[in-house]
């Protein structure tokens, strides 16, 4: 389950760590358990008709890509939905071209945070399955609807269709986010670019509105997880009064 392309073959994949086998046992995607014997104190409690298979730590270390295994890993069925059902709620989040897993990891586990309706990872963004991007999601994955492997222009025409506007984020931005409340009010899905090179200027130009994130020290710019941090918890600032 190391290759997206075995993983999508098999439309399974592996999480690990008791956090996230326990939201996914939550979401009911489990197929089997693997965990140490040894360890059983990390494993949380089993529905009986999930199969756990024990293993010794030389079987877990093949299972994960982490320098200390956490004990127990889950096999589960992929959980992402068709782009529709991910473009709900007040504010969403695009992701286009992400490609650094724990950065899009980070941004599920934001959004789910916020209380974000979904999250999209479009165009050639990295794959939501990806050990790492689990990992770093932090079992938010199996909380909220994540759509996979449309098109990024796609996306945005589908949450435009869906009644969201569109902002992005952009150093030089029209608007600051901090005054920016009564378009923040409104439905909204967020687009955020590459974290190398943002967003082309094709999608930066569908856009209704640029936002910048002031920045009051001397920092260049904020990573693409903190940035969109701050952005969907504006948002659940500005509709949730």
């Amino acid at each position: 389950m190391s290759r997206r392309s075995e993983r999508s073959e098999r439309r399974l994949f592996l999480a690990e760590g008791r956090n996230a086998v326990e939201a996914a046992l939550d979401a009911g995607v489990v197929v089997e358990v693997f965990a140490r014997p040894s360890r059983d104190h990390l494993m949380p409690e089993l529905p009986d008709d999930i199969a756990v298979t024990w293993v010794d730590e030389r079987a877990l270390k093949a299972l994960s890509d982490a320098v200390t295994p956490a004990g127990v890993v889950a096999l589960c069925r992929f959980v992402d939905v068709p782009l529709d059902e991910a473009l709900v709620g007040g504010y969403v989040a695009l992701c286009a071209h992400v490609s650094d897993p724990g950065n899009a990891g980070t941004v599920i586990r934001c959004a789910d945070a916020a209380g974000a309706g979904g999250v999209v990872l479009a165009g050639q963004s990295v794959d939501l399955y990806n050990a790492k991007t689990i990992r770093a999601s932090a079992g938010s994955a199996f909380h909220l609807p994540v759509a996979i492997g449309v098109d990024a222009v796609d996306a945005v025409a589908a949450a435009r269709a869906a009644g969201f506007q569109i902002l992005s984020t952009e150093a030089d931005g029209d608007l600051d986010l901090f005054d920016a409340d009564d378009v923040l009010a409104r439905p909204t899905a967020w687009l955020f670019g590459n974290e190398a090179h943002g967003l082309s200027r094709d999608l930066a130009g569908l856009a209704d509105h640029r936002v910048r994130i002031p920045i009051h020290g001397r920092a260049e710019s904020l990573n693409l997880s903190t940035a969109a941090a701050l952005c969907l918890y504006a948002s659940a600032r500005a509709q949730r009064r």
